[in-house]
């Protein structure tokens, strides 16, 4: 295991000499220098993973190497020392320029050794923190987009392809996997991006409401109709509407929805002129859509006209790859807006949420992040700035496991088995089957058997 590196920065010999020999016997590798003029040129070459300096230095002095360490080294933590006149100055270098701590001269060695090595391991979360963000910049960010594993990546480029075209697209996913946010990253890399992006809910808008939310309706269409209103497909007009849970739309509805995407006119409830409009649809769906018109939810010949492109976003537990990306990300854009001061994951608090099941997907993350960043009242986020029901086992026991009565029939478990994976990736055969290691001709089989049997 590579040893940290110390580097002792003090004008006076007797006392860097005898605090490089201290530190080298607790088992760190150490380098010294005079002041801070030489311990800039020495760190350039050593790379310290921690500094201890002196206040008072001639030419630079421990306050300005502070200041160009963390400019240009911000995972090396810096210890300042001081004597009794300096202390209120060495405060204020922890409280507002960052130093990790301060010691008043004669240093507490035992304390030291403490600190020391708390600051060793602040600094190796914050070089893993830095390396994250070098990651997000070069390759995890696209669009709205967080993540670097090969199923996104794959995503990634289809968007590439379709972003430039105005085709429908059909994108698919379980709740929370961030299917508005591959619509929105659509258009923002379209030739649209300049013209409105108008997502609406289909499951959120009463049956009532929705034709007059999507086509607009005249001044008296209906009471309390009192003025005419322009709906989505008018606002926009030259963009980009995104229809979430378009299975949720009511049956009826739908063949008025296929009318305007065919003809690319509209007439506003009530009123007796066509409209012409020119928008892009993408629409979403948490359902298996080829079940969904099965079950008499989404008109088949709808399918077709949305269906030109499918994007099927996958869950968080297939790509736990993306994780520690999506976590700094999060971290980073929730601790900004929220006016935090977490800066950094915990390794034991990132191992903790890689391996979590997430059944709500990205958006149970986020909100798992959200209650940490607010709780915790330091950088780090610890285990304890988790929400409890991180360690409940509630989600693990009733997700992702399934306990069988002793004695069972082995036909009677294995059918259990096969239905709680079926449920668990949403009624999607392929991924079940894939999830068994059996054919999908095996899984069909078996499913028609328990048909049958009902």
């Amino acid at each position: 295991m590579t040893k940290a590196k110390v580097l002792i920065v003090d004008d006076e010999p007797a006392a860097r000499t005898g605090l490089s020999e201290l530190v080298s016997d607790w088992g760190y590798e150490t380098q010294v220098a005079a002041d801070g003029e030489e311990a800039w040129q020495v760190a350039t070459e050593f790379h310290p993973t921690v500094v201890i300096s002196d206040i008072f230095m001639p030419r630079l002095d421990g306050f300005g190497l502070l200041s160009r360490l963390h400019e240009t080294y911000p995972d090396t933590a810096v210890i300042l020392l001081t004597g009794q006149a300096s202390i209120e100055g060495a405060m204020r270098a922890v409280m507002e320029e960052g130093a990790f701590y301060y010691f008043e001269k004669p240093i507490n060695t035992r304390q030291l050794n403490v600190v020391l090595q708390r600051a060793i391991e602040r600094s190796a979360v914050q070089r893993e923190n830095i390396q994250l963000r070098r990651q997000l910049s070069e390759h995890g960010v696209f669009g709205k987009l967080v993540g670097a594993s090969h199923a996104m990546r794959q995503l990634y480029t289809t968007i590439e392809q379709i972003a430039n075209s105005a085709v429908s697209v059909l994108i698919t996913g379980e709740s929370g996997t961030g299917k508005d946010l591959v619509a929105q990253t659509i258009h923002q890399l379209s030739p649209r991006s300049a013209n409105a992006f108008i997502p609406i809910n289909c499951s959120a808008i009463p049956e009532s409401l929705m034709e007059s939310e999507l086509f607009g309706h005249e001044k008296g269409a209906f009471t309390g109709a009192i003025v005419r209103r322009e709906g989505c497909f008018e606002l926009a007009n030259g963009g980009t509407l995104f229809m979430d849970e378009i299975a949720e739309m009511p049956i009826t509805l739908q063949a008025k929805l296929l009318r305007v995407l065919e003809n690319r006119t509209l007439r506003r409830l009530g009123g007796n002129r066509e409209i012409s409009v020119d928008v892009r649809v993408l629409a979403a769906t948490n359902k298996d859509p080829h079940k969904a018109v099965r079950d008499n939810l989404l008109r088949e010949d709808l399918l077709y006209r949305l269906n030109v492109i499918h994007l099927e976003i996958p869950p968080l537990r297939e790509r736990r790859d993306d994780i520690p990306l999506l976590v700094q990300y999060m971290v980073d854009t929730l601790s900004q807006r929220h006016a935090r001061t977490a800066r950094v994951v915990a390794p034991n608090v990132l191992e903790t949420l890689v391996r979590y099941p997430w059944p709500g997907n990205v958006r149970e993350l986020r909100n798992v992040i959200e209650h940490a960043v607010v709780v915790c009242d330091g950088v780090t986020i610890e285990r304890q700035h988790l929400p409890p029901a991180m360690f409940d086992g509630r989600s693990l026991r009733d997700e992702d496991s399934i306990t069988f009565p002793i004695p069972i029939p082995l036909d009677e478990a294995e059918r259990q088995l096969i239905l709680k994976t079926l449920i668990k990736t949403g009624n999607n055969k392929t991924r079940t089957a894939d999830a068994l290691h059996i054919s999908l001709k095996t899984l069909h089989n078996k499913l028609k058997i328990y048909r049958d049997e009902e």
